[in-house]
């Protein structure tokens, strides 16, 4: 009789041949063409700003991983990803100095004070922007566009005024560095979705709850124009498909990831709508995250064969 070796291990036991590193590569990838059009838009600044952002990142890593005597982990890109979306929701402008302090304080306070990576409550990136614009409100929304300091499409739209569709598209606007090209940051998305990197479930949710609010509350009717520049302005294709869809930060099941969507496009909506301020999606997404714990709870699939066990009336 043969003696066959039964190799007895824990779950999970499905494998995957994809590995942090791979998927934060492709990830960069992604990014690529809205950070090309980024420098293109606003010059060699933005490369500067982009370049500090993920030096800071990836040296805070090493740095806190170094002294706390923690394994480095700086080769997973998981850094270097923070560091590109840091950069790509500042303006060209912003003192390189507050690029060093916000990418900082993404990766050690709201990053590894947590555990690392798979242990942070929210976005880094959006945690930095956030801790920036209340911060240094002035600089963080100030923008210029050849030469000159002026409102963003999306601002302009908030007063009433008219914005160019196709220029919001294109990217030819003023802005955050890496928010302004709609084209750009499809593609991306698009690479995201062909490469499984995401699923389509949280992009397309959270658009379209945002487009149905939009268009009933938004004051204007059914006017599809106003929508595309809503979806064109501010960053909302940058927050959808790379933000949103952290793995860290959003449900694993399916049925948490459209009440996760939904949530963040009622929120994205309502803040955009009726808020103050033009943009809402950086909020909105912090806010949801803090959810994630609670949707998790509430949509936690039942186990398979497990029935839900009725109490019976106490005799």
């Amino acid at each position: 009789m043969d003696n066959k070796m039964l190799n007895v291990s824990s779950s999970p036991h499905v494998r995957d041949k994809s590995s942090t590193t791979k998927i934060m590569l492709d990830v960069c990838l992604a990014l690529l063409p809205a950070c090309a059009f980024g420098i293109y838009n606003f010059g060699v600044r933005a490369l500067a700003v982009l370049a500090v952002a993920v030096v800071t990142c990836v040296l805070s890593e090493l740095i806190y991983e170094y002294f706390m005597h923690r394994p480095i982990t700086i080769g997973d890109l998981s850094a270097v990803v923070t560091g590109l979306l840091i950069g790509m929701n500042m303006p060209h402008t912003i003192p390189l100095w507050m690029v060093v302090l916000g990418s900082a304080f993404a990766i050690i306070i709201v990053k590894q004070l947590f555990g690392g990576l798979g242990q942070n409550f929210m976005n880094p990136a959006l945690a930095a922007r956030c801790f920036l614009l209340i911060s240094f409100a002035g600089k963080m929304t100030t923008f210029t566009y050849d030469g000159i300091t002026g409102a963003t499409p999306l601002a302009i739209l908030k007063e009433g005024g008219n914005v160019d569709i196709l220029k919001m598209f294109l990217g030819t606007t003023s802005g955050v560095i890496g928010e302004t090209s709609t084209v750009a940051l499809l593609i991306g998305g698009a690479y995201l979705l062909i490469k499984k990197v995401i699923a389509p479930t949280i992009p397309f949710v959270y658009i379209a709850v945002f487009s149905v609010f939009v268009l009933i509350f938004g004051g204007q009717g059914f006017d599809m124009s106003f929508l595309a520049a809503h979806l064109c302005g501010g960053g909302l294709m940058l927050g959808a498909f790379f933000m949103a869809t952290d793995y860290v930060t959003s449900p694993v099941n399916t049925l948490g990831k459209v009440v996760y969507a939904f949530i963040l496009g009622l929120l994205t909506a309502i803040f955009r709508v009726f808020g103050n301020s033009a943009e809402g999606v950086s909020y909105a997404i912090i806010f949801t995250n803090l959810l994630v714990p609670i949707i998790e709870k509430i949509t936690k699939p039942r186990a398979f064969g497990v029935k839900k066990v009725k109490k019976e009336a106490a005799e």
